[in-house]
């Protein structure tokens, strides 16, 4: 019972997180347009593309993990997402994310990482539906699957601009 409700905790903690984020990037005080410029300004192209795909994976993942369904593919796609964020905009600034740096990116991805592997809980769709995975395994290929998609995302999308003096 212990760990089915530390994984609920975790999950809906997590899954909060992601729907609030997602939300704040497509239907926030400056919405989809905000996001696409800022992610223009980082680098990112196509940029509107790019904010509305963070949008919706952010939310869909969201709900997936707060629901407890296809857990290890939810906390993937927040591992990659936290992984382009750690890239694009934190990596440069240094650990504390009062100077913006990569400290909550990190946390964050390795929440996700443990989750996949401690599994979602008995209180969760996946083991509802005879789903639930969980195993060193699992964090594993949830880790490598969402940095994958990041290093393929960096390769095929991001143009950062160079420095300026």
């Amino acid at each position: 019972m212990t760990a089915d409700l530390a994984a609920l905790l975790l999950r809906l903690a997590l899954g909060v997180i992601f729907v609030m984020h997602g939300y704040k990037h497509g239907f926030g005080p400056k919405g989809l347009t905000g996001t696409t410029t800022w992610f223009a300004d980082l680098g990112l192209r196509p940029a509107r593309f790019h904010a509305a795909a963070s949008t919706y994976l952010e939310i869909a993942a969201g709900v997936a993990l707060l629901v407890g369904l296809f857990t290890p593919a939810a906390a993937a796609v927040g591992i990659g997402i936290m992984a382009t964020a750690f890239m694009t905009v934190h990596r440069a600034n240094g650990f504390f994310i009062t100077k913006e740096g990569y400290e909550y990116v990190v946390l964050v991805a390795t929440a996700l990482t443990v989750l996949s592997m401690m599994g979602p809980g008995s209180w969760s769709l996946d083991h509802a539906f005879g789903l639930d995975r969980s195993g060193w395994q699992w964090g594993v290929g949830a880790f490598v699957l969402g940095a994958l998609s990041t290093a393929g995302l960096l390769i095929t999308s991001w143009r950062p601009h160079p420095p300026t003096d």
